[in-house]
């Protein structure tokens, strides 16, 4: 089976909490979608504006993207060599990236998907890995293991639904405890390839896309706050660790 062409995915990113009080937004962005293998490499006058650094992802061994997912995939006793492993990603702006959700789509050398790795950031430089096997469908259950938001504690189950993008992209993420509304996350786009006019489009669309998406959560963290939503405190434990649910 042949890799994917890299891509860009103009997209829209929302998230609603319901409980103790409602609150909900939406803002547009863009993620990159490409084969480990093959990252895409801007021209010069651009290239500040978007590169990749291995170091951003998966805590753990790897001068390079896959090398990093086949340290997780190691460690979870699966096997994809042979076979390639696509993710969905935001990159570095002006030395700077913050990417709240990361997947990574693992393929054996059949094609067939073997797993998938969604790795989930929070502001406090902090992030966590889990390794999934979702079904036909793309639709998988975690439970939740790492401190995201002063707002959200350590617990509850998340239902998701991660289908490798094609012509449009549509992951979603729900968050279900005992008794407490769900709260839902979702990101969804089309697909356009990546060109020196997409990307300009795209920087059009979100100004320096990671530096945006640090201010805008910070901004409704301070709206939360203001509207009296406790914080919880961050559990005393490493934040960077991996887990199969």
């Amino acid at each position: 089976m042949n890799a994917p062409a890299p891509a860009l995915y103009f997209t829209r990113i929302s998230h609603v909490r319901r409980a103790p009080v409602h609150h909900e937004f939406e803002y547009r962005g863009y993620s990159w979608y490409f084969d480990l293998a093959a990252p895409p490499r801007l021209p010069m006058p651009l290239r500040p504006l978007g590169y990749f650094r291995a170091a951003d992802h998966l805590s753990g061994p790897g001068d390079d993207l896959r090398s990093r997912v086949d340290a997780v995939l190691t460690e979870h006793d699966i096997d994809c060599a042979g076979g390639h492993v696509t993710g969905l990603m935001s990159a570095r702006a002006l030395g700077y990236v913050f990417d709240p959700l990361t997947v990574f789509w693992c393929h054996g050398p059949d094609g067939g998907l073997r797993c998938v790795i969604a790795e989930v950031h929070n502001t406090y430089g902090g992030r966590h890995s889990y390794v999934l096997r979702p079904d036909a469908d793309g639709r998988a259950l975690a439970d939740k293991r790492f401190y995201v938001s002063p707002f959200n504690a350590v617990d509850g189950r998340y239902h998701l639904r991660l289908p490798e993008p094609a012509e449009g992209l549509a992951l979603r993420i729900v968050l279900r405890r005992d008794g407490v509304p769900p709260f839902f996350a979702s990101m969804t786009g089309q697909r356009l390839p990546v060109t020196t006019g997409t990307i300009l489009r795209a920087q059009l669309r979100a100004p320096l896309s990671p530096w945006l998406t640090a201010a805008r959560i910070r901004r409704q963290g301070i709206a939360l706050w203001a509207r009296g939503l406790p914080i919880v405190p961050r559990p005393c434990r490493p934040d960077s660790r991996r887990s199969n649910p």
